[in-house]
């Protein structure tokens, strides 16, 4: 049960709820979001932070939390990118409003906050009819890479991010975050994963001024309008976000992004991926126009893309071992007893292209 009334109705049950109707209630009365009882429903794909449509009357909001716990140690920190969005506000970059951050872990046992609800579509799997032609897939595809520019170009210490993230030294960091990562996360030993961490950790280049690194930018975690022409109108799932090296944003980017021709060797490239079809870019094509736009050299791209899919493996394999301990439900999570290595073989083999 994912919504119940009360505390009391949640003490009783096996696994914590994610929502709790009364407590939730009162915190919004005391915002001004909504009258009444609430109804929510669980939204979006995403398999690690939580996202919720609340209504409340004429209120429509959009509420994100993280998942059951037991946590990863500094992962699913909803305040810290609650702290991003409100930032971002009145920059060119494309992220809804924040209505609500819920520090009190009363309310729903774990922190959370709540947002305008933006309209339009995700294209993880389907394009709206009005985007569904060539000409927009296209136009769809260099609005993924001109809304991304729009973030590396946003002065971040002038909007208030000073200390979000060290200005240096990103790179070494992550390495150390995720190499320490996969000691937690992981449920096997995987000699790719740590074959592949020692690679990254020899070969690593000088990195690029820093500016906002989204983390994990692709075309599942943007919303575009249902209307042509297309236009991206926002960006979500900034968990990953920090201050860092831009180039890691379009490695990850790049190597999520399927062609028509692509084998099904990851879970970001099933058949049904909508960017094999007529009129998306390619590629080269999307690395092209990120280099022509922000001036910066993808020279050493390859780099970036194995270090993409080895994160993406290390942080995979702690929603697996959620999934294994039993604090999630969540069926998906079932197919990374074979998806992180998958990760991790095809991480090894663009590291060594």
């Amino acid at each position: 049960m994912d919504v119940v009334d009360t505390a009391e109705d949640a003490a009783g049950l096996e696994l914590p709820p994610l929502v709790v109707r009364e407590p939730l209630e009162a915190f919004l009365d005391s915002h001004g979001i909504g009258e009444g009882r609430l109804e929510a429903d669980r939204i979006g794909e995403g398999h690690s932070n939580i996202t919720f449509l609340v209504r409340r009357g004429d209120a429509r909001v959009v509420l994100r939390r993280p998942p059951r716990p037991p946590l990863p140690p500094s992962a699913h920190d909803v305040l810290r990118e609650a702290r991003l969005l409100r930032a971002l506000e009145g920059t060119p970059v494309r992220v809804p409003k924040v209505l609500a951050a819920g520090e009190d872990e009363s309310v729903l046992g774990v922190p959370f906050y709540v947002m305008e609800e933006v309209h339009g579509s995700v294209l993880a799997s389907q394009v709206p009819d009005e985007l569904d032609t060539p000409d927009e897939r296209r136009r769809t595809a260099e609005e993924m890479v001109d809304a991304l520019v729009e973030v590396h170009g946003v002065d971040w210490e002038a909007c208030g991010l000073e200390g979000y993230g060290k200005p240096t030294g990103y790179l070494e960091r992550q390495l150390r975050r995720f190499t320490g990562l996969w000691e937690h996360n992981k449920t096997r030993e995987l000699e790719v994963v740590d074959e592949l961490g020692d690679w990254l950790g020899r070969n690593m280049p000088d990195s690029q001024e820093a500016t906002i690194v989204h983390g994990d930018y692709r075309l599942g975690n943007v919303m575009m309008a249902d209307r042509a022409p297309a236009e991206l109108v926002a960006i979500f799932d900034w968990e990953l976000s920090t201050i860092g090296d831009p180039l890691a944003d379009i490695g990850y980017m790049t190597v999520t992004w399927v062609e028509p021709d692509d084998p099904e060797d990851t879970m970001f490239a099933g058949a049904g991926a909508v960017t094999r079809r007529e009129g998306f870019l390619s590629r080269e094509e999307l690395i092209a126009r990120y280099e022509e736009r922000s001036g910066r050299s993808m020279s050493a791209l390859n780099w970036y893309q194995a270090l993409a899919l080895w994160k993406a493996a290390v942080f995979m394999e702690g929603n697996y071992k959620r999934f294994q301990s039993g604090n999630s439900d969540d069926q998906y999570l079932a197919l990374f007893d074979r998806g992180v290595p998958m990760l991790a073989e095809k991480a090894s083999e663009i590291a060594h292209s």
